[in-house]
């Protein structure tokens, strides 16, 4: 990129997703350890038990747990300079409100996070990518409780000070502006944050406005900690931002428009401003909700401001309107664009969307912003050993040249670019693993059965190259 230096190329990765052995290491049972596998037509199941007869893809993952060596050597001959995982609490602290934590968990953590070190890949932590305890859902009612904040940052004050010479980088949480994505998979993506049903919710709307207060407030302290511990530290948080586009310009749709695709900012807004916005006070307090906000709240927003924001952009969506018309459901909520070509899984595919968030977040709040998680979810053909996926180059290429005039031409601060995920590995929304990502190919199918031997697409040369050459067209 012409306007950045020390540029990021990589990708990420959830544990919860890749790597397996969930009852190995003192690991405890997470929210997605309940998971079973589901389609782009079928939802995916969440049981109160594990059920033997079923298959939950967690369990497995892609084995990363074993294979985690081989993979970030993959990661280099790449060129990778970074690459976001995440650390699964429950591996950590088995139950989540434990004292001393789960050695055995420290230490894979360290050994992964060693051989990115040796390997010059700088590691992004995330701290919560989906991955509670179940324990606290059951005993503590997840992020209702605010108790849960305080395990929450006993365990991030444990991994911080445990990989602090190691770790600069690290994310308080990721997505949790999905807690209500307005959509018919509102229960998946209400679970995949908080370990909860929506369908089950007494109060769903008091309910979500207190786990997001919560897991905000949380965030923050986050921040305090983590500079407490090493001024050197550069916090953030991970929000899944789409555009939102009006169904055409008469003024009312505009407007509906406007309030759709502003609907998830609250959380930024109180995460970068050093303040829980009035607003959605306001709009509490007319709902008649009351959160239980202490004394010392303000000040926790006010001096938790994070350093940087990371931006996982996928697809757009235009606003519906009042009254039906016709038009294919988007994923968050919306209409499909009919400009727009769209994905397998139904996801419009769009990239001046991307340049479109990144000037709308470096105007709205002037930090620095990383492409955390990009990518196009695909069903690759083996063909004699090879797997030639050009629909994903050419995803990839025209992101990736939206972001460059993004950085090149309106001056956005961009300092990273990772994609999700430079390897295939389970969806979190549908399970499976034939929604592949990966520049790296990973024999396992929807069944669970394969080789997991890992083979290079054509995409893993064409990465090379853009990283060699620092986004420019290989």
């Amino acid at each position: 990129m012409e306007g950045m230096k020390d540029f990021f190329w990589g990708g990420s990765i959830a544990a919860h997703q890749c790597e397996g052995a969930w009852q190995e290491g003192g690991k405890g049972p997470a929210i997605m350890d309940f998971v079973t596998k589901g389609s782009n037509k079928e939802p995916r199941t969440i049981t109160d038990k594990i059920d033997p007869k079923l298959d939950y893809p967690s369990h497995l993952g892609i084995d990363f747990y074993h294979h985690y060596k081989d993979d970030i050597q993959l990661f280099k001959e790449m060129g990778f300079t970074a690459l976001r995982i995440s650390i699964d609490w429950s591996r950590i602290f088995p139950k989540g409100d434990e004292h001393e934590p789960n050695q055995a968990g420290l230490a894979f953590y360290e050994r992964v996070i060693d051989e990115l070190l040796a390997n010059n890949i700088e590691p992004i932590v995330t701290l919560y990518h989906f991955e509670m305890p179940i324990h606290l859902v059951h005993a503590y009612g997840s992020w209702k409780n605010r108790q849960v904040i305080d395990f929450y940052l006993h365990y991030c004050e444990t991994v911080m000070r445990f990989y602090n010479d190691k770790v600069k980088f690290w994310v308080t949480f990721n997505e949790m502006n999905h807690l209500d994505p307005q959509s018919e998979q509102s229960d998946i993506f209400t679970y995949l944050i908080a370990g909860l049903k929506y369908s089950e919710m007494e109060n769903p709307v008091e309910d979500l406005a207190r786990i997001g207060y919560n897991m905000t407030l949380a965030g923050v302290k986050v921040v305090q900690l983590a500079r407490k511990i090493n001024p050197e530290n550069k916090i953030g948080c991970v929000f899944g931002l789409n555009p939102i586009y009006s169904y055409d310009c008469q003024p009312d749709n505009v407007l509906k428009a406007f309030f759709d695709n502003d609907q998830d900012y609250y959380q930024v807004d109180a995460m970068c401003n050093g303040k829980f916005p009035r607003y959605k006070m306001r709009q509490y307090q007319a709902l008649g909700i009351e959160l239980e906000n202490h004394p010392d709240d303000v000040e926790a927003f006010n001096k938790g401001s994070i350093d940087f924001i990371g931006l996982n952009y996928y697809m757009s969506s235009i606003s519906k309107l009042n009254t039906p018309v016709e038009g294919e459901s988007a994923l968050f909520g919306g209409l499909q664009n009919p400009y727009l070509e769209q994905s397998k899984w139904g996801w419009g595919i769009d990239p001046t969307g991307i340049r479109y968030v990144l000037n709308y977040l470096y105007r709205r709040y002037e930090l620095p912003i990383i492409i955390t998680e990009n990518g196009l979810g695909a069903v690759d053909q083996v063909e004699n050993g090879q797997i030639h996926d050009d629909y994903r180059i050419d995803y990839l290429e025209k992101h990736v040249n939206a972001v460059k005039q993004a950085v090149d031409e309106d001056y956005v601060e961009c300092f990273g670019y990772l994609t999700w995920a430079p390897i295939d590995l389970v969806s979190a929304t549908t399970g499976e693993m034939s929604k592949r990502y990966g520049f790296i190919y990973v024999d396992l199918d929807n069944q669970g059965k394969g080789s997991l031997q890992r083979y290079q697409k054509d995409s893993f040369m064409w990465y090379q190259n853009v990283i060699k050459g620092n986004g420019k067209k290989p």
